[in-house]
């Protein structure tokens, strides 16, 4: 049974990720042409406002996860997705838009709290270090191919076409996906229904790892949706080629987490961590600086490389310190301090790009990560007071 909860997390999460990405990847054409969008600002106001939606629903979802099946909520992410997908490119206007974008980060608020709580749950020591670095993996490689097929749709067939082909796709692989966890039971038998306490359990349980996690959602965020007008826009480079190098950085990210049990036997989780930060805020400054093409994409390379270590690093961290009857709690809170700051950093990424630049919200990334990185060199590592498993 966990192995198919492992498959098929895996491939939820990678259209998730993937849906997520093809979105914000047809921006840089809508703004171009002035046609929904017409300014950096309305871009960091969608991401704000979807990411406060997807961390609404998240606090709702995990709330009520304890009663239903794992393969049911994947269903019902799955067919929202998909729907919700399909509709966008019917926006007639900026509000219709939104509207539309919002029901769909709804429908993206399952997994990173649900997904990543079943395989937290199903495996236990080295072995949740391997499954955490694969389905984190998957995510990635779900991007990847989205990047490069949202690319080269939208520059070749306009901005509708990657929307329905994404939405297609989710159809079809999302019910591979649901077959291959049909028969797995996932609600806990020998362990009480999570109350109201646990949520200050589960804060209390990943307290200490909080600044590492706002980096990594910060960067995310920043990077899925301003980064694609980085390079279409100040370098001149087409949509097809910005889909392939964004595919590329995610690709790098892909790596990094399939070998991340690997790497944590050899390093350990927290050298991996700190490593993470620190390489990703020097590659964040030099892609702040760049001034031309090669150096910005080659700094977006390393960056990648950086960045996609730390998210399995502070999931496993965070899934051995949470109790068992807790975990869909801690790993909501973190998926929601995650999308919080994704929120809030893309709003004033908006405001730094139209004021200073498209590069400006790199170098903020980078000062932020700096900051991060000397609070773990000079405070550690984890919670004060561990609360041991339930």
């Amino acid at each position: 049974m966990k192995k198919r909860i492992l498959i098929s997390a895996s491939l939820f999460h990678a259209l998730n990720d993937a849906a997520t990405v093809s979105v914000p990847m047809i921006f840089p054409l809508l703004y171009k042409q002035k046609l929904l969008i017409n300014t950096y600002s309305h871009i960091g106001i969608m991401s704000n406002l979807g990411l406060l939606v997807t961390l609404l629903f998240q606090i709702i979802i995990a709330g009520a996860a304890h009663k239903y099946e794992y393969k049911s909520m994947l269903l019902v992410s799955i067919a929202g997705l998909s729907l919700t997908l399909a509709l966008l490119p019917f926006s007639g206007t900026f509000g219709i838009l939104i509207l539309f974008y919002l029901s769909f980060r709804l429908f993206a608020s399952f997994y990173h709290s649900v997904g990543v709580a079943t395989v937290s749950r199903a495996y236990t020591g080295s072995d949740l270090d391997t499954a955490m670095g694969i389905q984190n993996g998957s995510g990635n490689l779900g991007v990847f191919l989205a990047f490069i097929a949202s690319g080269w749709l939208a520059q070749n067939f306009g901005w509708k076409i990657p929307l329905f082909a994404c939405s297609g796709t989710i159809i079809i692989l999302g019910s591979i996906s649901y077959l291959t966890a049909a028969k797995t039971k996932t609600l806990p038998s020998d362990h009480p229904a999570p109350g109201n306490l646990s949520w200050k359990e589960s804060l209390r349980s990943i307290r200490g790892y909080i600044p590492g996690i706002i980096f990594g959602g910060a960067c995310w965020g920043t990077t899925v949706y301003f980064a694609p007008s980085l390079l279409h826009h100040k370098f001149q480079v087409s949509m097809a080629a910005t889909g392939v190098f964004l595919a590329l950085w995610i690709g790098i990210g892909t790596v990094t987490n399939y070998a991340y049990g690997i790497l944590s036997r050899r390093f350990g989780r927290k050298t991996l961590a700190i490593s993470g930060i620190l390489g990703a805020s020097f590659f964040l400054l030099m892609l702040g600086i760049a001034s031309f093409r090669i150096m910005a994409v080659v700094s977006l390379f390393f960056f990648g490389g950086a960045l996609f270590i730390i998210f399995p690093a502070f999931q496993t961290l965070v899934g051995t310190n949470a109790s068992k009857r807790n975990q869909t709690h801690a790993f909501s809170l973190v998926a929601n301090i995650q999308m919080l700051t994704g929120a809030t950093v893309n709003l004033i990424a908006g405001i730094l790009s139209d004021t200073f630049g498209i590069n400006t919200p790199f170098l903020f990334l980078s000062g932020l990560g700096m900051l991060v990185a000397a609070f773990f060199i000079l405070r550690g590592f984890g919670p004060r007071h561990r609360i041991p498993p339930a």
